[in-house]
């Protein structure tokens, strides 16, 4: 009987743990807060990036790498109240170089084919496609390698200026455009622009969204005026006083509507294709305080439509991929005394390999 009591004294401490792990195991552990964090983030990712698949095929592996050239083009146009325009353009510039790429995260690095050291252009362009939801983040400097390529003062003479090179022109804007995609458990625009899923059922869907962005232009009127009569003497008229300005500085606000369409026309080959219109209100922020402009200084006069197109072609077979893609921004800005309307984009070039195939996309 001793020997009972001591066996189980001896075991009494082992068949507590056991039985607090018995216990442990039936009832749930509660969560932290930080996992359920997490937890919440996963989700919302996941519903970004909810599709159909019988339209769209999803990824099958974890990483990719791609080599890619870009071509960038920008436009202004200047055009006063009587009808005097002066249009200005840079050099298109060509940019190429290697990018790698896991999930939406992107990272790659460009060198620019035709680089003028005085040149102290910059330019940033970052596009975030998933299924649901789309940004875009751009940000443009000028340099100094505008060329007038074309002016109407009045006299209907403008080819002898056509191409002239002008330093006088100075325009920097920065913006951000979001858009939400209401078919997107159908419509893919990952598959037509960053290639990470592909379009197996041709489908359209309607984009709404919304946009910021902050404008300056700085205009040298007593070089153009020099350019312009040493270019043609004999039919230059003065300039009208709707161009007599330095400097313009106003922030745009819009909202924007649009459609656009994938077409699978061929196995592994995808046609995509989208337009939005935007109603901006744009202020001329100099001296007044941004964020009560609405209040201050509203005028339906301040309402302009602006736009951004895009489109794509690519072939893609889940491992390599090829393809050429564009986007178009257009912006217009209208007043008493002169509009000015501009437009911007790039075009890219590329072709890519994915790798590091996804577990639950493992080869049977």
């Amino acid at each position: 009987m001793r020997k009972v009591i001591l066996l189980i004294i001896t075991l009494l401490p082992s068949l507590t743990i056991m039985a607090s792990t018995i216990d442990n195991d039936s009832v749930p552990r509660k969560k932290s807060f930080v996992s359920k964090i997490f937890s919440g983030v996963g989700g919302v990712l996941k519903e970004f990036n909810n599709i159909d698949t019988t339209y769209i095929e999803p990824q099958h592996y974890k990483f990719t790498t791609t080599f890619m050239s870009t071509y960038t083009f920008e436009s202004y146009r200047i055009t006063s109240k009587s009808g005097q325009e002066v249009h200005f353009s840079p050099e298109a510039r060509v940019k190429a170089g290697p990018y790698i790429g896991w999930s939406l995260l992107f990272l790659g690095y460009t060198i620019d084919l035709a680089y003028i050291s005085a040149n102290k252009k910059k330019e940033m362009d970052l596009s975030v496609y998933t299924s649901m939801l789309g940004l875009d983040f751009f940000y443009r400097k000028s340099g100094h390698d505008y060329r007038i390529r074309s002016w109407d003062l009045g006299d209907g003479e403008n080819s002898p200026v056509t191409g002239i090179p002008f330093d006088g022109l100075k325009v920097s804007i920065t913006g951000l455009n979001g858009y939400y995609i209401a078919n997107h458990r159908k419509f893919s625009y990952p598959a037509a622009f960053n290639q990470s899923t592909n379009q197996r059922k041709s489908c359209g869907s309607f984009m709404f969204g919304g946009g910021y962005t902050r404008h300056t232009l700085e205009l040298d009127y007593h070089k153009l005026q020099d350019v312009l009569k040493e270019a043609s003497p004999e039919h230059v008229e003065e300039l009208d006083s709707g161009l007599l300005f330095n400097k313009i500085k106003y922030t745009d606000v819009s909202l924007s509507a649009g459609y656009g369409y994938n077409w699978v026309f061929s196995r592994n080959w995808l046609l995509s294709a989208s337009l939005s219109a935007a109603l901006g209100y744009k202020h001329s922020s100099s001296g007044h305080d941004p964020i009560n402009f609405f209040i201050d200084d509203f005028s339906f006069s301040n309402f302009n439509l602006d736009g951004v197109g895009r489109m794509a072609i690519t072939w893609n077979n889940t491992k390599w991929y090829f393809g050429a893609d564009g986007i178009v921004h257009s912006y217009n800005y209208s007043k008493s005394r002169f509009a000015t309307s501009n437009y911007f984009g790039n075009v890219r070039v590329y072709i890519g390999i994915n790798f590091g195939r996804k577990k639950s996309h493992k080869k049977t």
